[in-house]
């Protein structure tokens, strides 16, 4: 892993947001971190959204960041989970700050309690459901940002059943596909 990553990696699997130039440029990350505003959020802020009884709120998105990092907050009762899928576009840190979580990255499972963690790279299977007894908080990270867009279209589905095979192509427009 190339030094720059590593250091990305890093320091949002610490909750930082990353304010190191790229090596090269990318459209999904700007070359200047000079646009950045600061922002604070608070326990209680953010945008909710309920994507398939998976409880999100958007902590901080892609219009925060200029593209670098979506920090989302989830809590979720025992038994929420979410099948194995590969994405193409992000990198994802999962933070439990309560409860317990099962993951599942790369065909390795385990159980994160609050305080661990486990990085879920592009290109690599992984899924996660809520275990125990009580509600799970989870912080997901995920980056460059954009699976916000994509969790908002989810979301904006009908109440009921989920027409899985709509889901699947919301997915796929993402770069996602369940395997």
């Amino acid at each position: 892993m190339k030094r720059i990553a590593f250091l990305r990696t890093t320091l949002a699997a610490a909750g930082a947001v990353t304010a190191f130039r790229p090596l090269s440029a990318s459209p999904a990350l700007p070359a200047d971190t000079d646009q950045l505003e600061p922002r604070i959020v608070l326990g209680d802020e953010g945008q909710r959204v309920n994507v398939l009884g998976d409880q999100m709120t958007f902590k901080l998105t892609g219009k925060d960041t200029a593209g670098q990092v979506t920090v989302i907050e989830e809590a979720n009762d025992p038994g929420v989970m979410i099948p194995p899928h590969v994405h193409d576009n992000e990198d994802e840190i999962f933070r439990v700050l309560e409860g317990a979580l099962e993951v599942t990255v790369g065909g390795e499972t385990t159980v994160l309690h609050a305080g661990d963690m486990a990085f879920g790279p592009r290109g690599i299977p992984h899924s996660w459901k809520t275990v125990g007894e009580g509600k799970t908080r989870v912080i997901l990270t995920a980056f460059p940002s954009g699976i916000e867009t994509m969790f908002e279209e989810i979301g904006a589905l009908p109440a009921g059943p989920p027409d899985m095979p709509t889901v699947f192509g919301i997915c796929a427009r993402y770069g996602i596909r369940f395997v």
